[in-house]
């Protein structure tokens, strides 16, 4: 068994360092405007082109302004637009449709979206036992429940407009390696106890080392849960066009190479204009200024960027991660479709589908490594480096984990780095933006929400997080209440934080 290029059982360690204080200088900056490629972007094949709405005027007051075009701001505008698609008074009293911008100071889904893994893969028991000690078991059981939520509802909306090939969309499952007796006996742990809560355990199969072997070429025990992987790039842009084409009672325009500088409030005697939308807050950008009557951060890692009070340990973390994508030394069919994740989920990787009888081998997509960095690489925030270190423990990762299916000697045909969005809980922060750090509520907040840091889990979550923020934006607008969806974690409210967080 060959020796594993990375240490185990990190975790703790992680969850220490990311406890400690934050360095001098923790607001996050902006996106750096030279970053890695990465290989979600190329093909051509996409729309919106990334510099969509990057010359030109920018748009002259905004309903709804969405800072961030990845997976949460695009789901956003996709809730927005079915939210409005019916409501034909609302835009008759109006005169105009619905008006939503969407932000983004690179291309259009340049940050952790596109550029990670992606898995769209659900929890099926993962850190179970956790949330049911922290929080309970009904929190813990809405932990599953949303990701299962988010699965579904994507791929459904892929299927029903006939997207699945376009996105590459494959349903070979997730392979979870087991390197250690402590890892397998934690694991079959988790297991047990969301069984026993009554989670839904279809599909989960476990394998001994000896059958992992034989079906895999990996000498370690597993779990195999259903899972999927796309191009997730392509993902966000069916979204985003779904959005944009949905109705004549809403309207979405996209400003890339268009960072959201800073936000300040209009004077209230300005601001109760225009019901139901009062314009309250002006959007700098170095293209111009544009006033917003509701404002949502979808920028994850660069949250404190706008709201400073969200960095440091008790808010989101920019963390870097790393990817390469290499090819197997074996066809397709000795490799198998099956994505994994191994080492408490540090490194994963699943094979690119084989598109053509002249790509004799997969291309397989690796990530992970951090473990191995000092400081595994939080509050990095610079997406243009790559980290040596990093890059030599992926480059060792699959070989020795599959020594017949992986040529050590390979060198990757791409490798990129992204900037990731982590909390200590690994929750994200979801609703109106609050800072716990003030006494009272801030009026220079008033209609401002988030829906960001995923701590590197956004696929599975964010299109469901982005569906209960707009669900209160659209109740606010309204004058409704807002209820929470039964699967929505109410630990992820950001009115339900703990009062040591901030958020």
């Amino acid at each position: 068994m060959a020796t594993l290029p990375v240490p185990l059982h990190a975790w703790s360690t992680h969850q220490t360092v990311i406890g400690l204080p934050a360095p001098a200088d923790k607001r996050t900056s902006l996106p750096v405007s030279n970053s890695t490629k990465s290989f979600w972007f190329t093909d051509a094949d996409v729309r919106p082109v990334p510099h969509e709405g990057s010359e030109g005027p920018v748009t002259d007051g905004a309903d709804i302004c969405i800072i961030g075009s990845g997976i949460t701001g695009v789901s956003a505008a996709y809730h927005l637009s079915r939210a409005f698609s019916g409501d034909n008074s609302l835009a008759a009293s109006l005169g105009r449709p619905v008006k939503a911008v969407l932000f983004e100071a690179r291309e259009f889904c340049s940050g952790a979206t596109g550029t990670n893994g992606g898995h769209l893969t659900a929890h099926k028991f993962g850190e179970f036992r956790r949330w049911q000690k922290e929080l309970g078991q009904e929190e813990a059981m809405r932990a599953l429940e949303i990701e299962q939520y988010t699965v579904k509802e994507l791929t459904r909306i892929l299927k029903e407009n006939g997207k699945e090939e376009y996105v590459d969309l494959t349903h070979g499952g997730r392979l979870m390696l087991m390197f250690s007796e402590q890892e397998l006996t934690e694991t079959k742990a988790d297991y047990e106890a969301a069984k026993s809560a009554g989670a839904d355990m279809t599909g989960v199969e476990w394998l001994s080392k000896e059958e992992v072997w034989r079906r895999y070429g990996a000498p370690y025990p597993a779990v195999l849960i259903p899972g999927n992987n796309l191009w997730p790039l392509k993902a966000v842009s069916v979204l985003y066009n779904l959005a944009q084409n949905s109705s004549a009672n809403f309207s979405l325009n996209l400003h890339t190479r268009t960072p959201v500088t800073s936000i300040s409030p209009i004077e209230a005697s300005n601001a109760v204009a225009n019901s139901p939308f009062p314009r309250r807050h002006t959007l700098t950008t170095p293209r111009g200024p544009v006033t917003c009557s509701y404002v949502l951060h979808a920028t994850n890692a660069y949250a404190s960027h706008l709201l400073p009070h969200l960095a440091g340990p008790n808010g989101i973390v920019p963390t870097r991660g790393q990817i390469i994508a290499v090819r197997a030394s074996v066809p397709a069919k000795e490799l198998s479709d099956v994505g994994g994740t191994g080492n408490e989920g540090f490194e994963y990787w699943f094979p690119r589908p084989v598109k053509s009888d002249a790509e004799e081998t997969p291309l397989v997509i690796v990530g992970g490594g951090r473990e191995v960095a000092k400081g595994f690489e939080l509050y990095e925030t610079d997406d243009s480096v790559i980290n040596k270190d990093v890059g030599v423990a992926l480059r060792a990762f699959l070989p020795a984990t599959f020594p017949e299916k992986y040529d050590a000697e390979q060198d990757p045909e791409m490798e990129w780095t992204g900037i990731m969005g982590y909390t200590h809980s690994g929750d994200p922060f979801v609703g109106p933006v609050v800072d716990k750090g003030q006494r009272g509520d801030n009026p220079a907040y008033d209609g401002q929400f988030i829906a960001a840091g995923y701590a590197g889990h956004g696929m599975p979550r964010a299109f469901a997080c982005a569906e209960a923020v707009v669900g209160m934006i659209v109740a606010d607008i309204q004058g409704k209440m807002w209820s929470p969806p039964s699967w929505l974690p109410r630990g992820y409210l950001t009115q339900h934080k703990d009062a040591s967080q901030t958020g």
